[in-house]
């Protein structure tokens, strides 16, 4: 199992939005099992367990949330924007799945009804889901996932169709991977100690991260 420091920077603190229904648990899953990161499922600390529909207290989540946040690993997915918010200072990728709305629709419909959730809750999650981009001044809408995104200033994907999701947890894993065992081979190649192969993936992988720094 890997350590939590031997995880490359940009892969160890994930956040996935997007409507529900867009497939935001289904790449959560299939991301922190190979990447060995801690996953929340942010309907698990908005919702008092067991009681599907009934809110927990807003001052505790948030507090949740940013406990969570502080961790240092993880991985966060959820439509909540303001949890979303909470965790960005401290997240290392952010991804967004933008699917149209006939698409949610059409995979919660083909979920169904699910933990405990009565057949009204469900056709009201069926009009909330169809409603993403209409609704404004609203947390968990389309206009706040742009806003939040646009304004997170490190690694950031926009997916807006399953392909696109599909060729993302391909290609994302392969960085993941192969870019730990590039900075590692070529420390080892100096001779360092562990101690300063560790300061040297640590420093380079944080200058990666720092948007001010100009690349050529």
């Amino acid at each position: 199992m890997k350590e939590q420091s031997d995880i490359p920077v940009a892969s160890r603190r994930i956040v996935i939005m997007g409507n529900s229904g867009s497939g935001k648990t289904w790449l959560a899953l299939r991301l922190a099992e190979p990447l060995r990161l801690p996953l929340i499922h942010l309907d698990d600390v908005h919702w008092e367990p067991g009681r599907y529909g009934i809110a927990r207290d807003r001052v505790v989540v948030h507090e949740d949330v940013r406990a969570i946040a502080a961790a240092e690993a993880w991985l966060i997915e959820g439509v909540y924007g303001r949890y979303v918010d909470i965790a960005l200072p401290r997240t290392t990728a952010l991804v967004w799945l933008d699917l149209s709305e006939d698409e949610c629709v059409a995979n919660i419909l083909r979920r169904g009804i699910q933990g405990g959730e009565s057949q009204g809750a469900f056709d009201g999650l069926v009009k909330w889901v169809s409603e993403y981009r209409l609704r404004k001044n609203n947390w968990n809408s389309f206009d706040t996932h742009l806003k939040l995104f646009e304004c997170f200033s490190g690694h950031k994907t926009r997916l807006t169709s399953r392909d696109e999701i599909d060729a993302f947890v391909e290609s994302f894993l392969q960085m993941s991977a192969d870019h730990n065992g590039w900075l590692k081979a070529a420390a080892q190649r100096s001779h360092l100690t562990a101690d300063a192969l560790d300061a040297v993936i640590e420093a380079v992988e944080r200058a990666e991260m720092d948007p001010n720094i100009r690349r050529r």
